[in-house]
């Protein structure tokens, strides 16, 4: 039974709302919908633009104050800028728990000359800003004797910050780690994340493929459990009838940066084109460093005509365009500095509304697809197999309707956000026991 007097979480997010983030809003949403008792707390104020799911959540949402930016500055200068905004709640907390808010001062300190890039470099000044925007958010924790356990989203600076909150306040700490998060150093430069998750009352993550990798960094650290990223399958169900225009359309989604493989998606529509097929592809998503590369290589084919790029829209409008498609792919790839993607919620989405997809055989998107039955795979980077699958499926409506049915099959019966989501409650719930591994 939860403690009535420690039964509330808080979640530590470096952003709120996020428009490409519907999978924590969902998450918190749903949690809320179970009777979980939530309180939030952003480093920084998310998009404008929102899905209509954000408004019916209730929790209040506590904002760290904003900050300059970091770069091109001293740690001095930088202080002298920002101090002010932190100064009230960060002396509260040295006064109400002075040995805790000093210990993590020093291990703050300790991090920055301990993770710096090299022996000459200097102090890596991002821990001591998180250590500052660490007390704002603990401070206002502890006016809140009713929170009982802290979770954060992504391993690295929103992990960081809620590790900083955890040790100040005494309070356990959680987290969830998803893609890049967990496999570029730089974020987590040196056994960081190793310290995270052996310090963690437990981890999430959301592909079996980073479950492995997790354990093997910390094989002595407390439980990693993967938990998929659901979705509301009977809003994401299919077509209610027939939106198929008279040409084949292609469709993409996500932020236009090199791990989505959107260039690759350009070249094979190139080939398609030489080729004499008649199709539309459209990519929409929010811009980013491979917007420019994108739109070089439609103009490199000669694709004008034929490949559109739209900005993100809302759920809402996503669904009317998975409608309207006639077959979904994400070429996604491993770049050079290990960014990647998990299990794209993109494509758990296109899948549930029953369109045929293609993706790649990297990290979680196996655990999704299964090649010939609830979709297709190809290897990463290679344009002439994805080319040669969107061949494929474009000419073989039979083939298509069969994926497309198995894919919803999938989808409803492992990523339904509602089975998801209580795992991750129930391991919530047990943090916030009175007499379980809770304080």
């Amino acid at each position: 039974m939860t403690d009535p007097r420690r039964g509330v979480v808080a979640y530590i997010l470096k952003g709120y709302p996020r428009l490409s983030e519907t999978f924590i809003a969902n998450e918190i949403r749903l949690l809320e919908s179970m009777g979980m008792a939530l309180r939030l707390f952003s480093v920084k104020r998310g998009d404008a633009l929102q899905h209509a799911m954000v408004a019916s959540i209730q929790a209040p949402v506590n904002y760290c104050p904003p900050t300059s930016s970091l770069s091109g500055t001293s740690l001095w200068s930088w202080l002298r800028d920002n101090w002010r905004h932190y100064r009230a709640a960060n002396l509260r907390l040295l006064r109400r728990r002075p040995w805790a808010y000093l210990r993590t001062l020093g291990q703050a300190l300790w991090m920055s000359l301990v993770y710096r890039d090299s022996w000459w470099s200097p102090p890596r000044k991002v821990f001591i800003k998180e250590f500052l925007q660490a007390g704002h958010i603990a401070a206002a924790v502890l006016a809140e004797p009713r929170i009982g356990h802290l979770h954060g989203h992504f391993c690295h600076g929103a992990t960081t910050i809620t590790w900083f909150v955890s040790r100040m306040t005494g309070i356990g700490y959680s987290f969830t780690a998803h893609a890049k998060d967990i496999y570029q150093k730089r974020l987590n430069p040196g056994d960081l994340l190793e310290r995270k998750i052996r310090c963690a009352r437990f981890v999430v993550t959301c592909t079996g493929a980073n479950h492995v990798h997790l354990q093997a960094l910390s094989p002595q650290g407390r439980c990693v459990h993967t938990v998929y990223h659901g979705l509301d399958t009977e809003f994401f169900g299919p077509s209610p009838g027939t939106h198929k225009g008279a040409v084949p359309l292609i469709l993409a989604v996500g932020r236009f940066v090199e791990k989505k493989g959107f260039d690759l998606l350009v070249e094979a529509c190139g080939w398609l084109q030489r080729r004499g097929l008649d199709f539309r592809c459209l990519i929409i998503g929010e811009p980013g460093e491979a917007y420019g590369q994108v739109c070089s290589t439609i103009a490199a084919h000669g694709l004008a005509g034929r490949v559109q790029l739209g900005q993100a829209v809302t759920q809402t409008a996503l669904r009317e365009l998975y409608h309207r498609a006639t077959v979904f792919a994400l070429p996604c790839r491993i770049v050079a500095d290990g960014d990647r993607d998990g299990i794209p919620n993109v494509l758990v989405e296109a899948m549930s509304t029953g369109l045929a997809c293609l993706s790649t055989t990297i990290s979680g998107i196996p655990e999704l697809i299964e090649h010939g039955h609830n979709g297709l795979l190809v290897a990463p980077a290679d344009s002439q197999a994805l080319a040669r699958a969107l061949a494929e499926l474009l000419g073989d409506g039979a083939l298509r309707e069969r994926l497309g049915r198995s894919a919803r099959q999938t989808v409803l019966a492992r990523f339904d956000s509602r089975r998801t989501t209580e795992r991750l409650q129930r391991l919530m719930l047990q943090q916030l026991q009175p007499t379980g591994t809770g304080l």
